[in-house]
């Protein structure tokens, strides 16, 4: 989230110190079975919002309402009935995915602040500007629409990650201080104000008193009258304006004084309690209630790792008990996961792992050249090493590596089939960003906050299939193949480049881009005479003097029969 963040505070000048059929068969074993979700984990990361509408009757929520104009920072009407549809028509399934991140479905700010330069009203449709985290936002969804999306993902084997925020709540928009009563508008403010005007409605100056009926200054630090400034270090910086929550203190707080009279709000007062405490019990409550599997942790470098420590226990703890009370339900005993967002972390152990971390974000794959095997093949070889040596000795230790992402960019359009290759053989955990299968279009966008583009709607109605069968097939061997994730990687051949995964037992060799007929030496990998399968053509072949010989149609999967 960082990019965008920093890119909408261009424009926040607030005195915070401011549908296709699937075209793929679904997984089927080919003398393997399929891999553990520990061991190779297979994300598909939907921005639910604009993924699928489920449920047309939630889409203006809160009374939130398109802008009539290119709909940037609108909500478009994803939600998480929608992604129980595309479960339950076998969609993720299909790709071999293991484990769907969605983003932040509590509540959010009601109304939008301005984005960019003032050019389009950013909505939270992204999850990143918490109001309360202890209700769904509405536009997600009820209740038994989560508990249904959870329990059908698990049915299929397929776990739920929650991305998470614990370094900052939302901005306090005009519509939401209208609809809780924060007595901080300027009279008149709430019906004149304009995409223009925006911040002259708000009074910055207001006393304490008045600014108090927000989060207040126990809770976090902010530019306003009775809360603390922000410092200039990661952990105590105000990223883009936003308030800073103070996890670090070790005060004991009361409930916000909004969330004393919300209505609807199940956060209750807890004795003693932190900053902290509040915000790993509020979190942890999903994992609870629901059966969450894991998070992935927004702005991680912004929160110190005493956090991150108390975060992780809690989670393991809270889906321990849900297993114990949900016995039919769950997939296996497996631990609270947590992967984080450490911008620009690469594929090196650091202290994140001690304290609560499975998995980081990997923000080095997309810049490297993946069309050249030469340099794949060191990336790979790079990669492997390090995850090995990483996690010796029993240590946690993953990356999670991608093609397109949020904050950044969509991976070229037109490289798809070469870059999906690349990204589905890598060594580690992989991250399919929604609509890399389909070659999803870029969305609108504005100069101030150009990331918005990478968060289109999913292009159901004109998905490229091509591209979908191909990401269907890599996938589907992955998830077969702890090898791809954890294997020793060693380089077969130059024409066509082809390479070796060896992991316990499962042995896997793959020649990314083959073409036409071709011959594979395979000899260290697989005996003469036994019968290999290539999962990408679907056809068998007898190993002979140590060599495959095939007709490859743009990747070679082997993989014993």
């Amino acid at each position: 989230m960082t990019r965008t963040l920093l890119a909408t505070s261009l424009s926040l000048i607030c005195l915070f110190s401011q549908a296709t059929e699937s075209v793929a068969t679904p997984i089927a074993a080919a003398g393997v079975s399929k891999s553990s979700f520990a061991t190779n984990p297979i994300v598909y990361f939907a921005i639910t919002d604009r993924f699928y509408n489920g449920n047309p009757a939630n889409d203006q929520s809160y009374g939130r309402k398109p802008d009539g104009a290119k709909e940037i920072g609108t909500f478009h009407g994803g939600d998480l009935a929608g992604l129980t549809v595309k479960l339950k028509e076998g969609y993720f399934r299909n790709l071999g995915v293991n484990a769907i991140w969605i983003t932040a479905p509590y509540e959010q700010i009601r109304g939008w602040v301005q984005g960019g330069k003032e050019e389009f009203k950013h909505y939270a449709y992204h999850g990143y500007f918490a109001l309360d985290y202890t209700v769904l936002d509405k536009n997600m969804g009820t209740p038994d629409e989560l508990r249904e999306f959870v329990d059908t993902a698990h049915a299929q084997g397929i776990r739920v990650l929650f991305d998470i925020v614990m370094n900052h709540p939302g901005y306090l928009d005009i519509e939401t201080a209208h609809q809780l009563n924060i007595p901080v508008l300027w009279k008149g403010g709430y019906e004149q104000y304009t995409l223009k005007d925006y911040h002259g409605w708000i009074d910055y100056n207001a006393d304490r008193k008045q600014w108090a009926e927000w989060w207040g200054g126990d809770w976090v630090r902010a530019g306003l009258n009775g809360y603390t400034a922000a410092g200039s270090s990661d952990l105590t910086m105000q990223l883009a304006y936003l308030p800073d929550f103070k996890t670090e203190q070790a005060k004991a707080v009361g409930l916000p004084a909004f969330l004393k009279k919300k209505a609807d709000t199940r956060a209750v007062a807890l004795p003693n309690a932190t900053v902290r405490d509040y915000l790993v019990t509020w979190l942890t409550n999903w994992v609870r209630d629901y059966g969450v599997d894991g998070f992935r942790v927004d702005t991680a470098k912004h929160v110190e790792m005493a956090s991150w420590q108390a975060l992780k226990q809690a989670g393991n703890a809270a889906l321990a008990e849900w297993k114990a009370k949900n016995p039919q339900k769950k997939i296996d005993d497996a631990p609270f996961w947590m992967v984080g967002e450490v911008f620009p972390h690469a594929v090196e152990r650091t202290a994140y792992f001690d304290n609560g971390f499975d998995s980081l974000i990997n923000f080095d794959l997309q810049d490297r050249k993946l069309d050249d095997p030469l340099e794949l093949d060191r990336l790979y070889g790079d990669y492997a090493r390090k995850l090995a040596a990483g996690s010796s000795e029993g240590k946690a230790f993953d990356v999670l590596s991608y093609l397109s992402s949020h904050d950044t960019r969509l991976y070229k359009r037109d490289q798809l089939i070469t870059a999906g290759t690349a990204l589905l053989l890598a060594p580690g955990g992989v991250q399919i960003f929604y609509g890399d299968e389909t070659a999803r279009p870029d969305g609108p966008a504005s100069s101030g906050d150009p990331q918005q583009s990478t968060r289109s709607s999913m292009n159901w109605a004109s998905p490229n299939t091509t591209v979908l069968a191909h990401w269907q097939k890599l996938g589907q061997f992955r998830a077969r193949h702890p090898a791809l994730a954890r294997g020793v990687h060693r380089k077969l051949g130059d024409e066509p480049y082809a390479f070796s995964r060896i992991h316990g037992d499962d042995r896997v060799v793959a020649a990314p881009f083959a073409k036409g007929e071709v011959s594979i030496p395979v000899a260290h990998v697989y005996k003469d005479g036994q019968i290999v399968r290539d999962a990408y053509s679907g056809t068998s072949a007898k190993v002979e003097g140590g060599m495959v010989k095939l007709l490859a149609q743009g990747s070679v999967l082997l993989e014993a029969q």
